[in-house]
């Protein structure tokens, strides 16, 4: 069916920055003298909203404004390392405009905080693109629950089964069809063959691959 919204995950979607965030996981180990390998790290604490990844990590933390507290250091160390070396995935803005020229309101659905998501809106310079932006902050429950894509979907005004997703990982894929969307793999992280399997419709490698006849 014609879809009537977009929505998109941030990381790994709309940028290609898995490594920065990588390191700067690793750097808040090191800073907090967690002895934890990052390939531990992202299979046995990876998931969720910031606050609940900080809380695997320091389970003798229940206050959670100081596990999100903790986090934001993690987040200020990201965009650091990221700042000088940001850019769009190829073909982003063409698609943006392109859509916008279409009238389908896009949304974002990121497990960034709002701190991410305006350095990354401000240095693609992409903000007036987009109806509405929900953040890891602003939800319970982070992906691969469906909450961020259910609230993103609302914001907009649209039912979630009349949105395409754009995600790149396992657990925002997941959390994306849960809310009852149709999802389009970014292989910034998973090859095609991944991304299908969990169950993408359609996957690009950069979005001048973007086929325009699923909006019609």
């Amino acid at each position: 069916m014609p879809y009537k919204a977009l929505i998109f995950d941030m990381d790994g979607t709309l940028i290609d920055n898995m490594d920065y965030h990588k390191q700067s996981w690793i750097e808040l180990f090191k800073h907090h003298q967690l002895d934890l390998d990052y390939n531990t790290f992202d299979k046995k604490y990876h998931k969720g909203s910031l606050v609940e990844i900080m809380a695997r990590l320091f389970p003798h933390i229940s206050d959670r404004e100081r596990l999100r507290e903790i986090g934001s250091y993690k987040e200020v160390l990201y965009r650091e390392l990221y700042r000088p070396h940001i850019t769009p995935i190829a073909g982003l803005n063409g698609v943006l405009d392109q859509v916008k020229r279409l009238g389908l309101p896009m949304g974002i659905a990121t497990m960034g905080d709002q701190h991410n998501i305006n350095f990354t809106f401000e240095a693609l310079q992409i903000g007036t693109y987009f109806h509405s932006t929900t953040g890891g902050h602003e939800v319970e429950h982070g992906k691969p629950h469906p909450e961020i894509f259910l609230t993103a979907a609302q914001r907009i005004g649209v039912s979630p089964s009349n949105c395409l997703a754009f995600e790149d990982t396992r657990s925002g894929v997941t959390a994306a069809l849960a809310a009852g969307m149709d999802v389009v793999g970014v292989t910034t992280m998973f090859d095609e063959k991944t991304l299908l399997e969990l169950g993408c419709v359609k996957t690009l490698s950069t979005y001048q691959e973007m086929d325009f006849n699923l909006l019609s």
